[in-house]
């Protein structure tokens, strides 16, 4: 009961502290102070004390589609584990329910955005159609890179099976792994390079153009769930890079806070030291990551798993 209730926590508290964390990074950069790192909090808070506003044309798919973004957002968090190998909801085989939650959920933010009517948000459902399609191989080979050690396709075994020992040169196909997981990561939450989530240029946006519409609570629902995918994505690149102990325990809880507030540093740096790719060069950026994660997972048979 202990070990869920620090997941829940951690899972429902801590997501929005990544993007004010992103958020004074880059202000860093800039020179600026930057706006607190709570406000991600505040603008959840303040979105949900207005009222949301609905066009006579759409219909309950545009209702609908940021309340099941959000709510396979938490169940894809309650598969992940967070501070210890295992997890409220795991069993086996969830790596593949995990991925496809995370689909699900795009399926419908893409849905509503096609409800409206809108060429724009149509515009920016068919980009994110196309990207997350390429990016879907680049998880799956990451995760295959752990679990084919394990036997398994489940994050408990396969985070166990982790030789932390000579997790080293020894062992490269998980820097590969890791590597995958972090473009995926760019490109699930719409970061740079793929997006750029502050841009107001309907032409060039993916997937804000596709939640203009949306307002008041639903688009709380929205800013919220993205922080949970940033959150439950950097968890798997934590669980890889970290020793976190199987048990859990205080410092497993201390990796898990560290190495998100590390990745949320590392995403700010690099949205402050690089522009946005040409939309046209996206693919390659995806397909890339899906070869390096191939590259891995062929000498994960050929060198033989550990």
């Amino acid at each position: 009961m202990l070990r869920t209730t620090i997941h829940l926590a951690l899972l429902l508290l801590f997501p929005p502290l990544l993007f004010g964390v992103i958020n004074k990074t880059k202000a860093t950069f800039a020179g600026r102070r930057g706006p607190p790192l709570l406000q991600p909090y505040f603008d959840v808070l303040r979105l949900f004390r207005k009222g949301a506003v609905y066009s006579r044309t759409t219909s309950w798919v545009f209702r609908a589609g940021p309340i099941v973004s959000l709510a396979t957002a938490i169940l894809a968090g309650l598969l992940a584990p967070l501070c210890e190998a295992g997890s409220p909801l795991g069993f086996q085989g969830d790596v593949v329910a995990f991925a496809y939650l995370f689909g699900l959920g795009r399926f419908f933010t893409m849905a509503a955005a096609l409800d409206t009517g809108s060429s724009f948000e149509g515009m920016g459902a068919s980009r994110e159609a196309a990207f997350s399609a390429l990016a879907e191989p680049a998880l799956f080979l990451a995760l295959a890179i752990v679990c084919v050690p394990a036997g398994t396709p489940t994050f408990e075994a396969a985070w166990r099976a982790l030789p932390w020992e000579s997790w080293g040169a020894s062992h490269p196909w998980f820097l590969a792994a890791a590597a995958a997981l972090f473009a995926v990561m760019l490109a699930e939450n719409s970061r740079i390079p793929v997006d750029d989530p502050n841009t107001h240029l309907e032409l060039t946006m993916v997937h804000e153009v596709m939640v203009l519409d949306h307002s008041g609570p639903d688009f709380a629902f929205i800013l919220y769930g993205s922080a949970l995918k940033l959150f439950v994505l950097g968890s798997l690149l934590v669980h890889l890079l970290l020793p976190i102990p199987a048990g859990g325990g205080p410092f497993g809880v201390l990796l898990m806070i560290g190495g998100q507030l590390a990745i949320a540093v590392l995403i700010g740096v690099v949205e402050s030291t690089m522009a946005r790719l040409r939309l046209v060069r996206v693919p390659q950026f995806l397909i890339g990551a899906s070869v390096v994660a191939a590259i891995g997972l062929a000498s994960v048979f050929y060198r033989g798993a550990p």
